[in-house]
Parts: structure tokens; sequence; C-alpha cells
């Protein structure tokens, strides 16, 4: 039998603390507090505090937590929806290879998410989305990322429209 961190069900679950990237870190070493599971259930359950949980996130340079809370949104959404959050996730794992120093991975993840969203312009609406102008800021990012290797903060990224 392995020697794996598991949760309570048996899964493989990574119990070392993070990292403001995510990264693992040391076992004994003080890490970032992240989302733990109930709290992300918790907003799983209301979309539209989840996205407001998520820029807030992003806008404290943590694309990795903000991915933890677009995810557990992405495994409990409506079937229709889940494409969907599933390229909201993957936007903010793209900021975090950014974050992390991987721009191969940051742009094949934003491109990725990009092209997914992009599919899905009207799904985002009720949870105050505008997909059409989110896939326009990240394909411009990837963009960036692929011909510069920018520092993310230097472009803003807004879930959202900000008024």
């Amino acid at each position: 039998m392995s020697d794996r961190d598991r949760d309570g069900a048996g899964r493989a679950r990574n119990a070392r603390p993070r990292d403001a990237y995510g990264r693992p870190l040391a076992r004994g070493t003080v890490g970032e507090a992240t989302t733990s599971d109930a709290e992300a259930a918790e907003l799983a359950r209301d979309p539209v505090a989840a996205v407001a949980e998520a820029q807030r996130l992003l806008d404290a340079d943590r694309p990795f937590h903000a991915h933890e809370v677009l995810e557990a949104v992405w495994k409990s959404a409506p079937e229709r929806e889940r494409e969907m959050w599933r390229g909201l996730a993957q936007v903010a794992v793209g900021l975090t290879h950014v974050r992390r120093g991987n721009p191969v991975g940051a742009h094949a993840l934003l491109t990725r998410a990009a092209d997914r969203l992009a599919a899905e312009p009207g799904t985002g609406v009720p949870y105050g989305l505008d997909l059409p102008r989110l896939v326009a800021d990240v394909r411009a990012l990837a963009g960036r990322v692929e011909s510069e290797r920018p520092d993310w903060r230097s472009g803003r990224l807004d879930l959202v429209r900000r008024e």
C-alpha cells in the first residue's frame, strides 16, 4: 500500500502545505491558507458568490485558489453549464502557470480555456459573466504569454465586467 495522503473516501489528496501559487511545500512548513473542501462546496451551491470569490482571489494574486473555487462549481454544476465552469477553472490554472513561470503550460491552458468558453457564449449571463469579452481577454493574454513572457498582473483579467 502506498504512503499517499487520502481523504475520508480514500481518494488521493496531497495534504502538504502549498505556497501562494499552489506548489507543494515540505511537510511541516507553514503554507498559504486555501479554500477548504467545505467552503468550496458551499460556494458551489451559489455560483454568483463563487464567481465573486474567484474574482477576489484573482485580484489578490491567488489564481490557484480561484481555480479551486471554480473547480468545485464545475464538478457540481448542471450538465449544460459544466464546460463553461471547466473553462473558467482552466483560465485560473493558466494564470497559475504564468505565475509559476511556465509559459508553455500557461499558453496551452489559456488557449484551451478560451476555446471552451467561446463555445458557451450565453451560459454565463445569469452569473454576471461576459464570456465574449473574457474570451477575447484570455486569447490576448495567451498571445502575450507566448511572445513576451509577461507578468500576468500587467493585464488585469476580470471574470465579470466592472462598472
